[in-house]
């Protein structure tokens, strides 16, 4: 059985011949240990492409997360000047603007006009024209906050697709062909949400204003229901809804009721009418709305954090939602950074299988993302630790 074959059958609940292994990691992992510039990894659909299959193959992952979208080709063009230093890569471009990529984080881009707002603001956005918002710094549709790029001027979190959304996913489709299971990703209406007005400005608007929340949210969907459908049409696997806001530490219970489950189900029943798997991405504490996830429509769950990050047991949510979605993750991330032997990661991996693999639909992976300084080496002992432990006796359902 190959990693697709067997990531299909874990994300349908069942067992396949052994639990399936696959960890997100974080972008400054890929900076770090993929062997391009950072730059040639975030701005190039051929980069962060090749620093994917590169690792999968390195780790033997069942799967590969694409979590950027394709870039425009010849971006780098407009590139002024790169200097290198041991404290990271800065880039100059043609406008002025320049982007600081640290060794082990994510860029950070920085506009030459400084008078450019860097999310808009809540009193006067109007939900029924958000075709309107574009140059948001802070918040590029389609590119995820790169410099601004002539296909974006007239664009907003409305806008068409354009045509090089997808070429990372060929790229990468191309080169592990049917032997590994791709996936997608979608910001969540709330994520959007957040990234539009930033976190203050949202967290607030909650309070003050949620009708207005409500009406931008239902706009916002409209989004990501389109990207999440354009992915399952360009081939992938499975859709990740990526809600990295709706964990215990944002939102309530009540308010995870009112402003998460309406538009993240929209999502999900959209994928899954495209007949592709879908799952969703929560970070932090979700002990307390496990089955307000499930009601999301959403068929499996990543990450289910455990102290000190979050608040989950596994063998508590195995039992509470094992039997409605797949769950992927709970390998505590704190712990396999601080690690030193093969033996400890041994431990950590043995404890999750033993609560998490019964009766199958769980995939072994770090809860959230692999850290950028986590060393190789322990990534490369989970897949054979899977081999020798994870193993199902008979397949099925």
């Amino acid at each position: 059985m190959n990693g697709r074959e067997r990531m299909a059958v874990a994300m349908r609940g069942g067992r396949a011949d052994r639990v399936p292994v696959m960890c997100q990691l974080a972008l400054g992992h890929y900076f770090l240990h993929g062997g391009l510039p950072p730059h040639r990894i975030w701005f190039t659909s051929e980069g962060f492409a090749e620093v994917l299959v590169k690792l999968q193959r390195r780790y033997r992952f069942d799967g590969i997360l694409i979590n950027l979208p394709g870039r425009p080709p010849g971006m780098l063009d407009d590139l002024a000047r790169v200097e290198t230093s041991p404290e990271g890569e800065r880039l100059t471009w043609k406008n002025g603007d320049t982007t600081w990529f640290p060794p082990d984080d994510s860029p950070h881009h920085y506009p030459a006009r400084a008078d450019l707002p860097q999310r808009a603001d809540f009193d006067s956005l109007d939900p029924d024209h958000l075709e309107k918002i574009n140059r948001l710094p802070g918040y590029a549709w389609g590119v995820y906050h790169v410099p601004w790029v002539a296909s974006l001027e007239e664009g907003g979190p409305l806008a068409p697709l354009p045509e090089y959304f997808g070429l990372t996913i060929g790229q990468v489709r191309a080169a592990v062909g049917e032997e590994v299971s791709v996936h997608g990703e979608v910001f969540s209406p709330f994520t959007h949400l957040m990234e539009l007005l930033g976190y203050e400005a949202a967290m607030i608007g909650l309070a003050t204003d949620p009708a207005k929340v409500h009406a931008l949210l239902g706009r916002l969907a409209g989004a990501s229901v389109a990207w999440g459908r354009a992915q399952a049409r360009l081939g992938v696997d499975a859709v990740l809804i990526s809600s990295a806001f709706a964990g215990g530490a944002f939102l309530s219970p009540a308010r995870y009721r009112e402003f998460i489950i309406p538009y993240e189900r929209q999502v999900a029943e959209a994928v899954k009418a495209e007949g592709v798997a879908v799952y969703t991405h929560t970070c932090g504490r979700l002990g307390d709305r496990l089955e307000l996830l499930a009601e999301t429509g959403t068929q499996g769950v990543d990450t289910l954090d455990p102290a000190p990050l979050g608040n989950v047991n596994l063998a508590d949510a195995k039992h509470r939602i094992g039997s409605r979605l797949f769950i992927k993750g709970n390998l505590n991330a704190v712990e396999m950074l601080a690690s030193r032997t093969p033996g400890e990661i041994e431990a950590q991996v043995l404890d999750r299988l033993r609560a998490g693999m019964a009766g199958g639909g769980y995939i072994l992976s770090t809860a959230c993302s692999v850290a950028p300084r986590v060393e190789p080496w322990k990534l490369e002992l989970l897949t054979p630790l899977a081999e020798k432990h994870g193993r199902y006796e008979t397949a099925g359902p």
